[in-house]
């Protein structure tokens, strides 16, 4: 076969050259050559310079036909935007049902994996100690040094021999505390008379079932378990302070109180606080909001009152006492159930319930002070009061409950000058009006003569609990406030520097740098006074009332006093009591480092809080309150308030906070099915 080249192409002599070509394999690049032709055209060769370009391109076998085919289908979808977007649509819901069945499928497989069928038990040795444990103390009690999973695992057997840690309460401040430690640090044991932590700051949310009882509690048995410790499910009854023992009681399978020691070498007073009654006569008669079995009876309560409302039996007149639905308090607990009961009526009653009951509803708040939410920015509380006026829910501020009976409570309000009693029939009470001590800490307050104040156990700004043995017994959470004293800490101040300066404390001059120094001391012992004491060149001058250029005793005293009157008890919230616990857990985490070099140097660990770690400083991070399908904001001096969009930010920084990814996932769940199936209002005991 002959052939001649053409712009580098092969050029077929014939037909029958052609055909051979295509026997042997070989793609021909241009049709063959008429008989006898000889030359070819400039068209022709550019012709086949873009057929060769096309073949290039082709898949192998494909036909010019079917390309030209796909590539003029897809450039009409392209074309029409209608058809673009279906294109896309399809391939997405593809991508998606894909994605969710390979989902389900491996929810399915580790479903199947946590099932166990092979028996997990094993020998574990246990301690003659933990099973008899020897008697001693002021009380000749059993003494629980040794508990009976202290040889479950290796890590556990290591630590058995650490400084003992006991902290009690299983709240805000004992779990951030637990969070914060490093494991294996401490013998760690926990004792509370509830085996859960509670998410308090949405517990209004489960009173109308809104969310779940089991969305705002975490097993406490699972946070302990990070440290590799041990919970004891009973109460704390006293504490020996000399002995350094925890005594702790709980009921038995034949409901006999059994009593025993729990020794230890640092203890945590977590043990929270009680509700303020105030001197009212028929508490008996409300409910309360402070527990997760408080919140199921309010829920039963509230489903039982509109159930009775419906029966052929009721007159109009106890219908209306049934649901007459008061608050005593205007604090966050009590404005935030006040919401919540109003959502559950405009929302869910309307459509399960005779509509005559959405007419004789009617939702009382009481507050003794000229707002409610009297602890935000004024601007703030009025307008929740306008949301609530809005929302036809009656405001009685400037009253004070003088009593409550079963079916109405009396109260007091100033008309004109002239203290007036007036009276609401109701069908259901919740008394939400502050805190006060627990029994136990009223107990340990009675034991320590420098336990001056009533209301809370007094600390240090260390966090330790005043008249304990120092460094041994912490207190925090709503059961303790941090002392202010600073006048007679300082006064300890003034008497080391006449002394080092030979005078009498009453005659010491301090000049300005002297000043300095004082502050900075007042400032790195009270840190809660750093506000206070920015401009320490302006106090000096103010203070300075007779021109020397030296502060007097008298002088600085009366400075000390007016700085002291300035600084307030920290709040009673769950933000503080976080706060506290995470100082706490870094503070021991830094004390268990430098425990080692201490014990070698036969220096007492005990004392260390100072050396090793700064002093407690409270940062308020904003209040935040939810006021009916609206909620509001006071952030440090910057306020929002507002609607839905509100109301979704005040979830998510709830949702954020949340103790567990568990809990967080149950939270998300318990809106949905809010969403779409209301808060079906049944009463039972949900556990």
């Amino acid at each position: 076969m002959q052939t001649r080249r053409l712009a580098g192409l092969p050029v077929f002599q014939n037909a029958s050259s052609f055909s051979r070509s295509l026997r042997t394999g070989i793609r021909p690049l241009v049709p063959p050559r008429p008989l006898g032709t000889r030359s070819i055209s400039l068209h022709h060769v550019q012709r086949i310079a873009r057929l060769r370009q096309q073949v290039a391109q082709k898949p192998p076998f494909a036909t010019g036909h079917s390309v030209r085919s796909i590539s003029s289908f897809k450039k009409a979808i392209w074309r029409r935007p209608v058809l673009r977007a279906l294109y896309h649509l399809f391939a997405y819901c593809g991508i998606i049902i894909v994605g969710g069945g390979a989902f389900v499928a491996g929810v399915f497989l580790y479903d199947a994996s946590t099932y166990r069928e092979d028996p997990a038990a094993e020998d574990i040795p246990v301690s003659e100690l933990a099973l008899n444990p020897k008697r001693g103390g002021p009380k000749n009690l059993p003494i629980a040094e040794i508990l009976v999973d202290d040889e479950d695992s290796e890590a556990m057997q290591e630590q058995r021999d650490k400084p003992k840690l006991v902290i009690l309460g299983t709240g805000w401040g004992s779990v951030a505390l637990l969070k914060s430690l490093n494991p294996g640090d401490y013998h760690v044991t926990v004792v509370s008379p509830v085996n859960y932590f509670l998410f308090t700051p949405m517990l209004p949310s489960a009173t109308v079932g809104t969310l779940s009882l089991k969305s705002l509690v975490e097993p406490v048995r699972r946070i302990v378990h990070r440290v590799r410790g041990h919970f004891l499910k009973a109460e704390a009854e006293d504490i020996d302070f000399s002995s350094k023992l925890v005594e702790v009681s709980q009921l038995d399978s034949r409901g006999k109180r059994q009593h025993f020691y729990l020794p230890y070498d640092k203890l945590v007073v977590a043990v929270g606080s009680t509700t303020n009654p105030h001197g009212v006569k028929g508490l008996e008669h409300c409910n309360f909001l402070k527990t997760i079995d408080d919140a199921r009876q309010i829920k039963n309560k509230v489903t039982e009152n509109m159930e009775l409302a419906c029966l052929p039996t009721t007159s109009d007149e106890e219908r209306r006492r049934l649901l007459s639905f008061v608050v005593c308090g205007g604090g966050p607990t009590g404005v935030e159930f006040a919401a919540e009961l109003y959502d559950l009526l405009n929302e869910d009653l309307r459509g399960n319930f005779p509509k005559i009951l959405r007419n004789e509803i009617s939702v009382h708040v009481i507050q003794s002070r000229g707002h409610i939410l009297n602890t935000y920015d004024e601007a703030l509380s009025t307008y929740a009061e306008a949301r609530f006026a809005h929302d036809q829910v009656d405001i009685l501020t400037s009253s004070r409950v003088k009593e409550v009976r079963a079916d109405k409570i009396l109260f007091t309000q100033v008309e004109n000058g002239e203290t007036v009693t007036k009276e609401i029939p109701t069908g259901f009470c919740l008394w939400s009006t502050g805190v006060s001590q627990t029994p136990f800490a009223q107990k340990i307050a009675k034991k320590l003569e420098a336990q001056n104040n009533k209301h809370a156990l007094e600390t240090d700004s260390h966090l330790r609990l005043i008249g304990a043995p120092m460094g041994d017994v912490y207190a925090i959470g709503d059961c303790s406030t941090v002392q202010n004293n600073i006048a007679e800490h300082m006064v300890t101040f003034l008497r080391t520097i006449a002394w080092e300066k030979g005078k009498d404390p009453q005659k010491v001059h301090l000049t300005f740098s002297e000043w300095r120094e004082v502050a900075d001391r007042v400032k790195k012992r009270f840190p809660q006074a750093t506000n206070h004491l920015r401009r320490v060149d302006r106090l000096f001058a103010e203070y300075d009332k007779d021109r020397s250029g030296t502060l007097d005793f008298d002088e600085l005293h009366e400075l000390l006093l007016q700085i002291d009157s300035k600084l307030t008890s920290l709040p009673a919230t769950a933000q503080r009591a976080n706060q506290q616990g995470e100082y706490l857990g870094r503070k021991f985490n830094q004390i268990a480092k430098a425990l080692p070099g201490m014990r070698a140097n036969e220096v007492d660990y005990g004392d260390l809080d100072e050396a090793v770690y700064k002093a407690f400083k409270y940062k308020h991070l904003g209040s935040l309150a939810y006021i009916g399908n609206a909620a509001i904001f006071d952030f440090n001096g910057m306020n929002y308030s507002g609607g839905l969009l509100a109301v979704y930010l005040w979830r998510s920084i709830y949702f954020s906070q949340s103790v567990s990814l568990r809990t967080r996932i149950m939270l998300a769940m318990d809106w949905t099915k809010r969403a779409f199936f209301g808060r079906g209002m049944f009463n039972f005991r949900e556990h």
